[in-house]
């Protein structure tokens, strides 16, 4: 029998955790093989952030259109053709898929295809085939979560939503997290009537009340119906439609349901278990340096409790890699890593919220600013309301940034500077932030912590 190949780092899995470890490995100077059964770019790429924000890119155009009036613009609002929508996204991802095959052929990073199982401490078998690596990294990613539910025609996840080429009249999410939000925002605009089941008492519920507050109204504005605090019972479906019962017997009906409610760990049936990897329902669970304790094994992306995101897998990807560089790098903590909800108004976050700073430091010892997006020029040119919260250690540092409205993702970078680099009010309140634009919200938030707020 051949001797199998042999790589310093072997990855299973092309997602945006294990492709950014091959990557970085590569750059470090090691070789790298990396394994994955569908295609490279994983969750994120193909059935995740990507496509999802070509939807909504869609939905706002759809938006803005039907409000051109109020600019003294007439466009008249017709329909969407989501076949066309649909193409748009292809192109999108097609364009993306088609740079990063070309980096990792570049980078000359070996892309192993195949359904690979880990099936020794420094053995993974891809369809009969043994690769060693002297160190390994599990990167498998997450699926939807389905609660049992059995998806087809009229029940649906954010996978098979993505591929629909027609709008029904009327959905219902199960879910008013991230996936939710940004599903009933999209559909929303495009003219469907959406209903939100939520079980817990609030959309969006990891955020800062203050946030979840102007996200509720806004959404009710908007028209999009939500019934929160009952967890849903059953979900039945015919040739005519879908219908949700919760658990209090509320009946609701609609063309089809949307089942987001979250995203699970991708690790059954590869080996984990049988080779004494720490598991935890479901998740594997690593040391905080990322390491499984079991040989030279490494864990990283959605497969590790925490947030699931693509941004934190790249993080996680790299730092792996220079772990076992032997760089030693830094522990970037899950409070520190920026979340952005893409729905309409726009929901950004790092660090803490006000009840978990108060939690954490103590009532006394926390305060806190909002200023109103009413005050930016800016954004009242973009007709969009909302707010931009700053949390701080009182007398310390700034410890969390909480921001609601139109665009405001795009602010979360400077916002992740104050929180990640410990700034303090004082210190960026004598930054100079480019008038008008969103940005300077985030200025006048922090002149008012610093008790000289200038049109506040």
């Amino acid at each position: 029998m051949a001797t199998a190949q042999e790589f310093d780092i072997l990855v299973l899995g092309g997602g945006s955790a294990g492709y950014s470890a091959a990557l970085r490995g590569i750059q470090l100077g090691f070789t790298v093989g990396l394994i994955e059964k569908g295609k490279l770019g994983g969750t994120c790429l193909h059935t995740g952030c990507i496509p999802t924000k070509a939807y909504l890119h869609a939905a706002e155009v759809a938006a803005e259109a039907k409000e051109s009036e109020k600019f003294g613009v007439n466009v008249t609002f017709e329909s969407v053709d989501m076949g066309k929508v649909r193409d748009y996204k292809d192109g999108i991802v097609a364009g993306k898929f088609k740079g990063l095959t070309g980096l990792m052929k570049m980078k000359k990073i070996t892309v192993i295809e195949g359904e690979g199982k880990l099936t020794g401490k420094d053995t993974i078998t891809v369809d009969g085939t043994e690769y060693k690596g002297k160190h390994i990294v599990l990167a498998t990613g997450s699926v939807s979560k389905t609660m049992g539910l059995e998806i087809r025609d009229r029940v649906l996840t954010s996978t098979e939503a993505l591929q629909m080429d027609y709008l029904p009249k009327s959905a219902i999410v199960l879910g008013g997290g991230v996936i939710g939000c940004e599903f009933a925002s999209l559909w929303s605009s495009m003219g469907v009537e959406v209903t939100i089941i939520e079980g817990l008492p609030h959309l969006v519920p990891n955020e800062d009340p203050a946030i979840i507050k102007v996200v509720e109204r806004e959404f009710k504005k908007r028209g999009i119906k939500s019934n929160l605090g009952t967890f849903f019972d059953k979900v039945e479906q015919d040739d005519n439609g879908a219908k949700v019962t919760l658990a209090d017997g509320k009946e609701f009906e609609a063309d089809l349901v949307l089942v987001a409610v979250g995203r699970g760990p991708n690790t059954e049936g590869f080996g984990y278990e049988e080779q004494g990897i720490p598991m935890d329902r479901g998740f594997v669970t690593p040391n905080e340096r990322l390491h499984t304790g079991v040989g030279n094994i490494y864990a990283i992306g959605d497969i590790v409790p925490g947030v699931q995101l693509a941004h934190r897998g790249y993080q996680q990807g790299r730092f792996v890699a220079e772990e076992i560089a032997g760089l030693n790098p830094m522990i970037v903590e899950d409070i520190n890593i920026p979340k952005v909800t893409y729905c309409d108004p726009e929901v950004a976050s790092i660090g803490y919220t006000q009840p978990k700073a108060e939690e954490k430091f103590g009532k006394e010892n926390v305060e806190t600013t909002e200023y109103n997006l009413a005050g930016n020029g800016k954004s009242s040119i973009l007709g969009t309301g909302g707010l931009v919260k700053v949390v701080r250690e009182k007398d310390g540092p700034i410890v969390g940034v909480h921001m609601v409205g139109k665009r405001m993702g795009e602010q979360i970078g400077e916002a992740q500077m104050w929180v990640v680099w410990e700034a303090f009010p004082e210190d960026v309140a004598q930054f100079i932030h480019a008038h008008p634009t969103q940005n300077e919200a985030l200025g006048e938030a922090a002149m008012a912590l610093a008790g000289a707020p200038l049109h506040g």
